[in-house]
């Protein structure tokens, strides 16, 4: 699941989180760490624009800090960004934050990246809004070799170049799961090409399996082998029979009829869902987040 808090978009963020803090983390955490929740996933940006302030708000908290403190106080829970906007930062400087993160947490970092939408940012730090796609492209393989077992990395692009330049510590993992974010054709084409993963962006479950088959097709064509995770959204989520309004897109029911109803995203072809529950306090939600565990997760 994506962490409530620590990003308050409109889209999404239920009224409580505005005044929600580490308190509230710390105890979403450790229910996500005692009731078998795969991982933690906070999102990336560096600063919004007045323009869509409104819609996007300004709260977001940085995704490494957030999930190096969750890890502290967290013994199993896998710790994902999703998304680093990675292309606003050397790939030496993003390599150095999350190898140290994975050192931290015990070997729990998936870095999820995606090629960011927000021009503002961009130019205020300095970096090519328009050729964002090209530098996500050679993030990624900076990425590769700076996360991966070589205290000496070694990267000659057109953006970046780097080699004889030792990074320490190491990530515990020797190979970073890297999960790549979006929807467009040029990200699931990343996402088949480059990635260990596909985190879609908003895709309901009837667009699904065409995205799906355009992954194996590219990775077949591309001659890409070994293990790849396709990750889904699911639609809101409330356990149970709603005594508020939750809004026609959740859905609500008993654990077995939720069951039912997300076991047709493992016939599509996904191995992970990344759930959300609707919720007017910290107290629902982590009872939200119990029940789901307890009841629905051991039948997918």
């Amino acid at each position: 699941m994506q962490l409530p808090v620590q990003s308050l978009s409109t889209l999404y963020a239920e009224p409580w989180e505005a005044d929600a803090g580490p308190g509230d983390l710390v105890e979403i955490a450790r229910v996500a760490d005692r009731t078998g929740f795969a991982y933690l996933a906070c999102c990336d940006h560096v600063a919004v624009p007045r323009r869509l302030a409104d819609a996007m708000g300004t709260t977001w908290y940085d995704p490494v800090a957030t999930l190096a403190f969750l890890a502290g106080v967290t013994e199993r829970v896998r710790l994902l960004s999703h998304v680093a906007v990675v292309g606003l930062r050397h790939p030496l400087l993003t390599a150095k934050q999350y190898a140290t993160l994975d050192r931290l947490s015990g070997g729990r970092l998936i870095l999820g990246v995606g090629a960011g939408h927000v021009r503002e940012e961009f130019e205020a730090l300095g970096v090519d809004f328009a050729r964002r796609g090209a530098v996500l492209d050679e993030c990624v393989d900076a990425l590769r070799a700076a996360l991966g077992p070589q205290e000496f990395p070694e990267h000659h692009g057109k953006r970046y170049d780097f080699e004889g330049l030792g990074q320490r510590p190491r990530p515990v993992q020797d190979r970073i799961p890297l999960w790549v974010g979006g929807s467009s054709p040029a990200a699931v084409r990343r996402a088949a090409l480059r990635g260990d993963g596909w985190l879609p962006q908003g895709d309901p479950r009837e667009r699904l399996p065409a995205r799906i088959a355009e992954l194996r097709r590219l990775r077949d064509e591309g001659g890409v082998e070994g293990p790849f995770t396709v990750g889904a959204l699911t639609e809101p989520l409330y356990v149970g029979t709603p005594a508020w309004d939750v809004g026609r897109r959740t859905l609500t029911g008993s654990a077995e009829a939720l069951a039912e109803s997300l076991r047709a995203y493992r016939a599509m072809g996904v191995h992970q869902i990344q759930v959300r529950f609707r919720s007017r306090d910290r107290a629902e939600l982590t009872d939200q987040m119990a029940a789901f565990g307890a009841g629905i997760a051991p039948h997918l």
